[in-house]
């Protein structure tokens, strides 16, 4: 777990989870960091899949993103013991996710419905799993949700792009946008209109 602050001035600030891709770990996305308003605390947490040299996942990924059921809960549900142990020092929580943690983001809005504040995904896809929305339905006030993705893409392939599309335009007030070029990466455009959008609904 690596924090944008320590614990003392965390508190009582925004607390945004920011989960990192499948082969990956904390650091890579701690540049997300840079992006957050005064007014929030990030906190990357490490996926529980162990690589090989030093990388880590948030649960076994083949080329067509279809995940085994148990594995997701299982993965979520070590975010929510991260989670469950932080929210009560914090006035709101959201999730970030790059690539792989895109979909644990969306899981965990998926499972949680209503206690998320945002939802930011970069690059990545959501789990093609109805089952993980029985329990939410609609929400009333959808969660404020910003999409960065380059359709060109060669990880997230485009049937995935399309489901992702579908489901968050169906569940979320959703802000996307796409970055000729990027690729699979975090760009420094995408990175500007991250830090506009937490802005604009965390505060500053």
């Amino acid at each position: 777990m690596v924090r944008s602050r320590s614990e003392r001035e965390a508190e009582g600030t925004d607390l945004v989870l920011i989960l990192h891709g499948y082969g990956s770990d904390t650091d890579r996305v701690s540049g997300l960091f840079d992006a957050l308003p005064p007014s929030a605390t990030g906190v990357a947490i490490r996926g529980p899949f162990e690589m090989d040299d030093d990388e880590y996942g948030w649960f076994l990924l083949d080329w067509g993103l279809r995940p085994d059921l148990a594995h997701v809960l299982e993965a979520a549900q070590h975010a929510f013991t991260v989670q469950d142990e932080l929210a009560p020092h914090h006035r709101s929580v959201s999730v970030a996710g790059h690539s792989q943690g895109m979909a644990m983001a969306t899981t965990m809005m998926r499972l949680r419905p209503g206690r998320y504040a945002t939802g930011v995904g970069l690059s990545g896809f959501v789990v093609d799993q109805p089952l993980l929305d029985l329990g939410g339905g609609t929400e009333a006030d959808p969660v404020p949700f910003f999409w960065g993705r380059d359709r060109a893409d060669l990880v997230i392939n485009p049937d995935a792009q399309d489901s992702a599309g579908e489901w968050l335009e169906e569940r979320t007030r959703l802000t996307a946008r796409t970055y000729p070029g990027m690729g699979h990466g975090i760009g420094a455009e995408e990175l500007r209109d991250v830090a506009a959008f937490w802005r604009l609904y965390l505060g500053t």
